[in-house]
């Protein structure tokens, strides 16, 4: 296998990681909002409020991250076809 085509093959297997981790990152972002408000609303005797707060926290997180992972592996594809169509 050539040096050219492993590079593309591990930045394409690079790609393919960063798209599933968003599975995992939404969902754990949420749980860290969910149980720092619980922990908060304990603390203060604010309940529900400082949980349902920072849930919310969390899902926009999650939202966020997920956006800037699909824009990235975006760019990335979009410059891996400029450089494939350069050097054919």
């Amino acid at each position: 296998m050539s040096d050219e085509r492993r590079g593309r093959s591990a930045a394409s297997v690079r790609r393919i990681a960063d798209a599933t981790s968003i599975g995992l990152a939404f969902p754990i972002a949420m749980a860290i909002g969910y149980f720092f408000g619980r922990w908060l609303d304990r603390l203060f005797s604010t309940a529900p409020w400082l949980m349902i707060v920072f849930t919310l926290f969390g899902v926009a997180g999650g939202f966020l991250n997920a956006i800037r992972t699909a824009l990235r592996i975006g760019r990335e594809e979009d410059d891996a076809a400029k450089n494939d169509g350069r050097g054919a």
